[in-house]
């Protein structure tokens, strides 16, 4: 939910995948991070595992003051 709050206060654009609920989605997740638990983030072929706002404002370029 954080991470989801945190692009939507920022106006960035997701797509949300439940992988509870798609078993595929599920495994193309494992496999890209070899992780099980959630958030998994993938942004322009990087993955960032967990809800990392340093990885995830540089990858998004988004400038310090507007990621604290």
């Amino acid at each position: 939910m954080a991470l989801k709050e945190f692009l939507k206060e920022r106006n960035i654009l997701f797509e949300d995948v439940d992988v509870s609920q798609d078993e595929k989605a599920l495994k193309e997740m494992v496999e890209k991070s070899g992780q099980m638990g959630v958030p998994v983030i993938e942004i322009d072929g990087e993955i960032v595992i967990g809800f990392d706002k340093e990885k995830i404002c540089k990858s998004l370029n988004i400038k310090k003051e507007l990621c604290p």
